[in-house]
């Protein structure tokens, strides 16, 4: 691939922001056009963005919506491909760019996406989905559904232009896109090497929301969509059940008692009343979703990753505190 671009949507993200720039400028892959897309931070955002090598778009909040930041954002990129990266994420390795295009080596690949895993501050309970979500095992080209997550991916930009992203989703423009190059006969493809840290730090409220919109706009990919009263209590209890016994294996049952419950029941109480319920949806799709970790233990660290270069945040934290501290 030529030039990459990177496009980051963002909303006050001056706690995280610095953080993925400076992963970025570190990056084994060197000619990187960023884009950054700022639907109206108050603040210091994009002060602190603009100590880096940036392209600055602006969205007005009342005009805002995923799919319309992401199209502005690829409108204005000139690299083959387009990195898609949320604000509050940040690569552990040098060679993120580099593993997460490699497989557009392969042309019948429309979107490749990576791993994500959660920092210090993550609930326990979203751990847990990062590890059902995105495994540790190998690359997979040809996923056989259009599962994908834009906090974490890469995709065409020829593609792109023939399937823009749908600007009235309140959600999952991602899965939707995937949805589409899989019907045009293209591949999706998971890099679990292609590795970042997901900073979510949300209050219940927050958590609701994000599922209740994500489940509203899934109704509107997948219209037979069905999510009773009856998967609420069944998906809260397995998964209520597969936290805890994870939480005791991992020996931090005690400091996530009452975090569990509280995500789950957010979770999938906002997951039911943003479904219409009719209808049936694609078994492994839900699945992917909803479904608990398993009761088993792997061990997710390999002997590769021990040996990969990782990269060094010590400089980025100096610029935002000069930043900040000089609003």
């Amino acid at each position: 691939m030529s030039k990459v671009s990177i496009v980051i949507r963002c909303y006050n993200e001056e706690q995280h922001i610095g953080r993925l720039l400076s992963g970025l400028m570190q990056q084994t892959v060197k000619d990187l056009e960023i884009i950054l897309v700022d639907s109206g931070s108050t603040d210091s955002t994009v002060a602190i963005a603009s100590n880096y090598p940036i392209k600055l778009l602006s969205i007005k909040p009342e005009n805002f919506s995923f799919g319309r930041s992401l199209n502005l954002g690829c409108q204005a990129a000139a690299g083959d491909c387009i990195v898609i990266a949320s604000a509050h994420v940040y690569p552990e390795y040098q060679d993120w760019i580099e593993k997460l295009i490699a497989p557009f080596d392969d042309p019948d690949v429309a979107l490749t996406y990576g791993k994500q895993r959660g920092n210090s501050t993550t609930k326990y309970s979203e751990q847990q989905i990062f590890i059902t979500w995105f495994p540790d095992h190998q690359t997979i080209i040809d996923q056989n559904h259009p599962f994908c997550n834009n906090a974490n991916a890469a995709i065409r930009r020829s593609l792109w232009k023939q399937i823009p992203y749908d600007e009235t989703l309140t959600g999952l423009e991602d899965l939707h896109w995937a949805k589409q190059a899989i019907a045009l006969g293209y591949r999706i493809a998971y890099v679990p090497e292609a590795e970042i840290i997901h900073v979510h730090d949300e209050t219940p409220k927050r958590i609701y929301n994000r599922y209740r919109r994500e489940a509203i706009a899934l109704k509107n990919i997948y219209p037979q969509e069905h999510f009773y009263f009856w998967d609420f209590l069944r998906l809260f209890i397995t998964n209520l059940i597969s936290d805890y016994f994870h939480a005791w294996h991992d020996g931090v049952l005690s400091q996530n008692i009452a975090s569990i419950p509280i995500f789950r029941l957010m979770q999938f109480w906002g997951t039911y009343q943003g479904f219409s319920q009719q209808g049936t949806i694609d078994t492994q799709l839900k699945q992917t979703f909803y479904y608990p970790r398993r009761l088993s233990r792997i061990s997710n660290l390999s002997q590769a990753d021990i040996n990969r270069p990782t990269i060094d945040y010590s400089t980025q934290s100096t610029i935002v505190e000069k930043t900040t501290s000089s609003k």
